[in-house]
This record gives structure tokens, sequence and C-alpha cells, in this order.
């Protein structure tokens, strides 16, 4: 049975449940995906899809006009032995494989690339060490595709880490054999200027394990648009998100989990902060149970904590179930500013305000920092908050 959605008087935060009784039912979170752009008309923002991003801000990534130069971004790839990296050209087989572009500018990057990226690790490998993709902005307007596809019964932890100035549209694929098991941890600490549009696809084989953890930091405007599906029962993803959104940055993670098979779980876990005059972040967490889906189990959760005046966040959960036979199924959504007997607490035991805040925030991001399991990066992260914070609380 769907659980209600848990949101406080007073936050930005709308959301909804919609139950099906037949598949056959057209969602608002099924749009037709197309690999064509010509399918998908221009967007104006009064689209449902569309209506909180700052079109004027994009570049042309929504309407054609921006046009790739030069090299734009420079992708480097480490990888430990065993694994086999590639690049390929727009004819190779795997090529779409883990889901369809379903907006426009993921349309327009499928398109347009040249070239794209493609990681294997073969059936039953293990890796001890992260398959490392630096993607770093020289300046530019680029349009990328990247694969990550792992064998049956294979292990990996990947990190995605978005550097530099760009103007970049991409999609990235996941693709999980039988019994495989991938981390993904995806990084935005772009320049100030940078644009980012992106949408990740995962198919989740039988047995197989999923995690994705998006850190979103830098930018002038990033957008992501993660999506997850299921390629045989049994099948286990993990959404996380950490974001902390600025003066003037927008911020917006739209994820779609589609429960397409019987006795899969999903778990979405979001959490953002904002400060200063006009940071938005947005957060669009779909969830849709197809009537074949029997035995699903899913949950999805997104919190915000507004540190200043000025800052504003657009939550919104919806869940669409079309079969009755399921496991559990429910979302929770809020908005709101520190705890005032939290910090009351700590600065009752002699912790001054200043510190005070800086631990309730600490505290609010602990578990998703800690979801990430690569060192360098958690440093790297909390070292990020702890700046971030001087601007807020300093």
């Amino acid at each position: 049975m769907a659980e209600a959605q848990n949101i406080p008087v007073g936050s930005t935060t709308a959301g909804s449940i919609a139950v099906a009784a037949e598949s056959t039912v057209v969602s608002r979170m099924s749009a037709p995906p197309s690999f064509d752009v010509a399918d998908f008309p221009v967007p104006h923002g009064r689209e449902e899809e569309w209506r909180f991003t700052p079109l004027e801000r994009l570049r042309g990534l929504h309407d054609g006009t921006a046009v790739a130069t030069g090299e734009g971004v420079k992708v480097t790839v480490t990888a430990p032995d065993g694994v086999v990296v590639e690049t390929v050209g727009r004819d190779d087989a795997r090529l779409g494989k883990a889901g369809t572009p379903v907006d426009r500018v993921a349309a327009q990057a499928y398109s347009a690339f040249e070239q794209a990226g493609v990681v294997t690790v073969p059936k039953e490998t293990v890796l001890t060490e992260p398959i490392r993709i630096a993607v770093h902005g020289e300046g530019g307007v680029r349009y990328g595709h990247q694969i990550i596809e792992l064998g049956a019964f294979a292990e990996a932890v990947v990190v995605i880490d978005h550097t530099g100035d760009a103007v970049l549209a991409a999609n990235v694929d996941y693709v999980l054999g039988d019994g495989a098991k991938l981390t993904v941890v995806s990084v935005q600490d772009w320049d100030d200027k940078a644009v980012h549009v992106a949408q990740h696809n995962a198919l989740v084989g039988r047995d197989a394990s999923f995690k994705s953890v998006v850190v979103t930091f830098g930018g002038d405007v990033v957008r992501l648009n993660p999506r997850v599906e299921y390629a045989g029962p049994g099948g286990e993803a993990e959404l996380f998100g950490l974001y902390f959104t600025d003066a003037g940055q927008h911020q917006e993670h739209r994820l779609l989990v589609t429960h397409n098979t019987p006795h899969c779980k999903s778990n979405v876990v979001y959490k953002g902060a904002l400060q200063g005059e006009d940071a938005h972040a947005v957060w669009i967490g779909d969830v849709l149970i197809e009537a074949k889906a029997e035995g699903t189990d899913t949950y999805e959760m997104n919190r915000n904590l507004v540190l200043t005046d000025g800052a504003r966040v657009d939550s919104v959960p919806n869940l669409e179930i079309e079969t009755g036979e399921i496991v559990g199924a429910g979302h929770a959504s809020a908005t709101g500013r520190f705890d005032d007997e939290q910090l009351f607490y700590l600065m009752a035991r002699g912790i001054p305000e200043h510190d005070a805040r800086r631990l309730v925030v600490r505290g609010f991001f602990a578990e998703l920092v800690q979801q990430i399991g690569v060192d360098d990066i958690e440093e790297r992260l909390l070292a990020k908050i702890e700046t971030e914070l001087e601007a807020s609380v300093g």
C-alpha cells in the first residue's frame, strides 16, 4: 500500500500519488522517448518537465543553437588492469542499450556526439580500485556519450569527476549484467559559469545491485536526469544525492525509477542545502510501478535545509502504482531551516553558535557522504562543504 507523502507546513513542496487500474494509463512520468530530436518540440518553459528550468541560461542546448566548438571537454579515463577502455563510433551496437532520450537536450546530445567512450568490466572481474573518469571543461561546447558496462557477477566502483568550464550535454549509460555490483559516484564540481545537462540511464540485470551517488556543488545551471530500469527480477537500485546550492545557482535533479520487473527494490535519498539570493534547487522524484512488477519494494525521500533568505526549493515526489501486489511503496519530502532545538542543545553545552551550525549541517550530510566509499573523494567533499559553510555561517 502506498504511503502518503510527508510535507511540513510552510515548505515549497508538492507531490502526488496516482494509482492506475491498467498499465495502459498514460503517465506524465512516461513521455515517449526517442533518439530523434525532431520528436521533441523546442521547450518554452510552460511544459511540465521544463517549468522549473531557466531555459535562457542553457546557452542554446535546448533549441539546437549550441554548436560544438573544438575539444570543449577533455575526458581522461584511469582504470585498473583487466578493464577495457574504448572509443567507438556512432555505429557501435552498445549505444542506447540502457535507455532512450526522454527530452530534447538528451536527444540532441545523442544525435550530435561524434565518438563515445566505453568502459567494460569483464564478467566475474572484481575490482579493488575505482575506475576514474575525469571530465574537464576547457571553455567550449560539447555533446558526449559514455557507456559503463559490467559483465555477469563483476564488481566495480566508478568515479566520474566534472571540473572546469563548459557547456555540456551528455548521455551516460550503465549496463549491469546478472549478479553484477556497480557503484557510481558522479561529482559536479564545475566552475561558476558552466552548464551541464545530462541523462543517466541504468539497466539493472537479474539479481544485480546498482548504487548511484550524485554530488552537485558547482556550475551556473546543472540539470541531471537519472533513470533506472530492470532487466530481470531481484535487481536492487540505491540512488543517493547531495547538493549545495549557492547564490544564483540552479541545480535540478529529476529522477525516474521504473519498476518494470517483479521482485525488485529501489531506495532514493537526496539531501540539499541552499544559501544566498536566488539559489534554486529542484528535485523531482518519480517512481512508476508497472502492472507486471509484483513484489516491488520502493521508497524515496528528499530533505532540504535552507541556510539563508532568498533561496528557493521545489521538491516534487510522485508515485504511480499499477498493481496492488507490492511489498511497500512510499515517499517523503521536507524543507526547512536549522532545527533550533539542535542548536540550543549544542550551545547549552558550551559550543559557540558558529560551530554549532556547522555541526548541524555536517550531520545533515554525513550519511550520504559515507555512501561514497572512496576516501579521497569523501575528504574532498567534506572540505568543500566546510568551504561552503564558511560563506553561510562564517
